[in-house]
């Protein structure tokens, strides 16, 4: 099946010897189903550069231009893959460029900026290797800069990681995650991905979630929030006034006006903001 005139995925894979690397989190999405519909889900791509790391054999990548995305920008650690994704170049003239670097080492900011300039909004796309995805999504969501450099992030985690990105207060998967995705952003999980669909398939299921950037989130020191609930999340059977002792404990809880026996769990993303200011 092709989408685009390229060959099939399985075939790109056999030819250029790209088995999966467990090293590299690797899990590539050969269902092109499900790749047009992530390249669906990220919104209306046309005046877009979007953004993906991790392309592997270019599955996404190939979605995400047959679905009119104005150029793409793939971000890729396995120099195996670079000939498959040099061939779906050729087959796009102008409209992808391929890095070959190490995403947790990329100024994305700074990549954005120099491949959309004045011309369009970026958009973050992947289905984001699992043994950086977490990590990745929280430079995101903690850029200094507000509004950021994308008008939206488009990613595939393990359901179990996606749940905690969406999770509310008072729920087992509500953490830091949570409070840092809700604090900034409006997030959802847009569908599910079954083990199936992935060569080699994962142990567990997928989702992909779509984060949109509030325009004015509530003011906080970004660095101060992350120290209040790594604090407060550390120690999350505890209450308060133990699990946030190193930072003030009672005296805090007082001056943000929050009872200290409560547990970190039950707070909301505004009372996390104001004992962030009350630090």
């Amino acid at each position: 099946m092709s989408i685009d005139g390229l060959p099939p995925l399985r075939d790109v894979i056999e030819r250029h010897g790209l088995q999966a690397k467990k090293a590299l989190g690797q899990n590539f999405l050969l269902d092109l189903n499900l790749t047009g519909k992530i390249a669906r889900s990220a919104g209306d791509l046309t005046n877009a550069t979007v953004i993906e790391v991790g392309p592997g054999p270019g599955g996404l990548t190939r979605a995400l231009l047959s679905n009119g995305a104005r150029r793409v920008v793939v971000i890729e650690r396995d120099e195996r893959c670079l000939a498959a994704l040099a061939e779906v170049s050729a087959h796009y003239p102008g409209r992808l460029e391929v890095i070959s670097g190490d995403a947790l080492k990329t100024d994305f900011a700074a990549l954005a900026s120099a491949a959309a300039g004045d011309s369009g909004q970026v958009r973050i796309v992947a289905n984001l290797p699992y043994n950086i995805g977490t990590e990745l999504l929280v430079r995101w969501l903690t850029v200094a800069d507000w509004p950021p450099f994308y008008a939206s992030m488009t990613l595939m985690f393990q359901r179990e990681v996606a749940q905690r990105i969406v999770a509310a207060p008072d729920s087992d998967a509500y953490g830091r995650l949570g409070v840092l995705a809700g604090w900034r952003t409006q997030a959802r999980i847009a569908f599910d991905v079954p083990p199936q669909a992935f060569t080699p398939p994962p142990k567990v299921t997928s989702s992909v979630v779509h984060l949109e950037p509030r325009r004015t989130p509530l003011p906080a020191d970004v660095k101060k929030l992350g120290r209040v609930t790594e604090a407060a999340f550390g120690q999350r059977r505890k209450m308060l006034r133990q699990s946030v002792k190193s930072l003030g404990g009672e005296a805090l809880l007082e001056r943000a006006g929050i009872d200290p026996t409560r547990r970190a769990e039950t707070l909301s993303v505004e009372e996390f903001v104001r004992l962030t200011n009350a630090v």
